[in-house]
């Protein structure tokens, strides 16, 4: 169902049982899977996908051009997966050259108010996005995470899986994966325990993670302390993937607890 005021490129692919409201705009090159719906006064342009069950709320503008001075009309696309939800007023920009000409939504997601995927980004599945949340080029969100409303989330940045960032803050270091972060500049302020118990995880398995952080964050020697810790939980897995998170980019600064910043 398409109403009459909408313009609909001819080139566009529309999947079945898609709704497209009042005054909304699909350009040539953009693709809507099955079920897609768009409520009202959406715009959406450039090479974009939309995963079916998608639901886009009016104001939302979706493909345009990166806000990068660098961008020089390359050849770029977005991907956003199956049954998100985006709310009034949210932007999402395509790809750039610089960082592989790709920007990737998962599936399941809530971009709420007015929030801001910037080029580049790559958000993983059942994604909690709040209102007026800008997130920068190049950003990485693994799955789960949640992030306050107003927080604002720095270019190259990665946040790691179900990690919970406080409302207001600004996000300037990585986040590892279970963390807890807040602060007008982030710090750690643990492990998300109530989210790793909502997920069904083993409570021992839950409360060797918690020793094992308090060991990797004993100073600020990071690296140092992992390297102490080395095979003394090798059947944690979710031990393991922090370690690993910390271990895959040295050249990113991770976010500590405050009292070691």
């Amino acid at each position: 169902m398409i109403h009459q005021s909408s313009i609909i490129d001819q080139k566009a692919k529309i999947g079945k049982n898609v709704k497209i409201g009042p005054f909304c705009f699909v350009g040539p090159q953009v693709q809507l899977n099955e079920g897609v719906e768009l409520i009202s006064n959406v715009h959406i342009e450039g090479n974009t996908k939309i995963g079916k069950g998608t639901k886009i709320f009016p104001f939302a503008s979706i493909g345009t051009v990166p806000q990068d001075l660098k961008y020089k009309g390359e050849s770029n696309s977005l991907e956003i997966g199956e049954n998100n939800v985006i709310r009034e007023y949210v932007t999402i920009n395509p790809g750039t050259e610089g960082g592989g000409g790709k920007t990737v939504i998962g599936n399941n997601c809530l971009l709420m108010i007015s929030s801001h995927i910037a080029h580049d980004c790559n958000i993983g599945n059942n994604v909690v996005i709040a209102n007026n949340v800008p997130l920068g080029g190049h950003v990485t969100i693994e799955d789960s995470v949640v992030i306050g409303g107003n927080s604002a989330v720095q270019q190259f940045t990665r946040i790691g899986r179900l990690a919970m960032i406080g409302g207001m803050t600004g996000v300037l270091k990585d986040v590892i994966p279970f963390g807890l972060s807040f602060g007008n500049r982030n710090y750690l302020r643990g492990i998300n325990i109530i989210g790793l118990k909502r997920k069904k995880y083993d409570n021992k398995k839950i409360m060797e993670l918690d020793k094992a952080y308090k060991k990797i964050f004993s100073s600020k020697n990071l690296h140092e302390n992992l390297s102490k810790i080395n095979g003394e939980y090798k059947g944690n897995d979710l031990v393991t993937e922090v370690t690993n998170f910390i271990a895959k980019d040295k050249k990113r600064p991770i976010c500590t607890p405050q009292s070691e910043q």
